[in-house]
């Protein structure tokens, strides 16, 4: 089995490591990932530059672009060989409900998807980052599950693991997305040039966040597995704006 490993945390960061560690006694993986953070760059494609490609001292290619350049370099024609699955992580930090929509670490799943391989965005749900083995173990018992039973199409799964031990895990819950209060306001500020900068503010709290929900998963130190679809048509309002533009 071939596994492409990218990420948005970049290419040094630790969760990469770990999980490539991890992944290889499964798989022959292959690490394509930023060269810096790229977090919230979500489904972004570099097209005004050409993109660099370089290999660090551990092996592991970097690239001067996101983490949707990374997937979309690596599958259609940097590897050599197809990989059998694209894995996105480990992330550092939740990536549920609304977050998904910016995420670069599920862009870069995303884009192994819409390419037709299937594909995981694997996030650490909080940023302590104590426990990415238990994400790491998560992952690879995705992969065996994938290995022994494949999927009868390509899909796109968002898991987020509790940042717990693993002998504290409750359990796996196949959850949807859950909701959150709109996001607090921008933060204003001076440089010491006195010149007005601003910070975007701190998402907000959850809102739908009930049984079923990836927040409540969580909350009951589950890990969620949330399946994603990139078909953005509302279908509810389609009769709609059919009427109100027939009036």
């Amino acid at each position: 089995m071939r596994i492409l490993l990218s990420n948005d945390d970049g290419y040094f960061a630790p969760g990469i490591a770990i999980l490539a560690e991890a992944l290889a006694r499964l798989a022959s993986v292959t690490v394509v990932a930023p060269e810096r953070d790229r977090s919230g760059a979500s489904n972004s494609l570099t097209l005004d530059r050409p993109l660099s490609v370089r290999t660090s001292g551990n092996g592991f290619r970097f690239v001067n672009g996101t983490p949707t350049d990374c997937v979309h370099l690596a599958v259609t024609g940097l590897l050599e060989e197809l990989p059998d699955m694209v894995i996105s992580g480990i992330n550092l930090g939740a990536n549920m409900g609304d977050d998904t929509i910016y995420s670069g670490t599920v862009a870069a799943a995303t884009e192994g998807y819409l390419l037709g391989i299937p594909s995981l965005a694997i996030s650490l749900a909080s940023k302590a980052g104590r426990h990415y083995d238990t994400a790491a173990r998560v992952t690879c018992e995705l992969v065996e599950r994938f290995q022994k039973r494949p999927p009868a199409e390509a899909v796109l799964l968002n898991v987020n693991v509790p940042d717990i031990a693993y002998e504290s895990l409750k359990g796996f819950e196949v959850t949807r997305l859950g909701k959150r209060h709109k996001a607090e306001p921008v933060i204003k500020t001076q440089t010491p040039r006195n010149e007005t900068v601003y910070w975007v503010g701190a998402a907000g709290p959850a809102q739908d966040a009930g049984p079923g929900t990836d927040f409540h998963a969580l909350a009951s130190d589950c890990v969620s597995l949330t399946p994603l679809q990139m078909d953005l048509t509302h279908q509810q309002q389609i009769a709609l704006v059919r009427a109100w533009m027939a009036q």
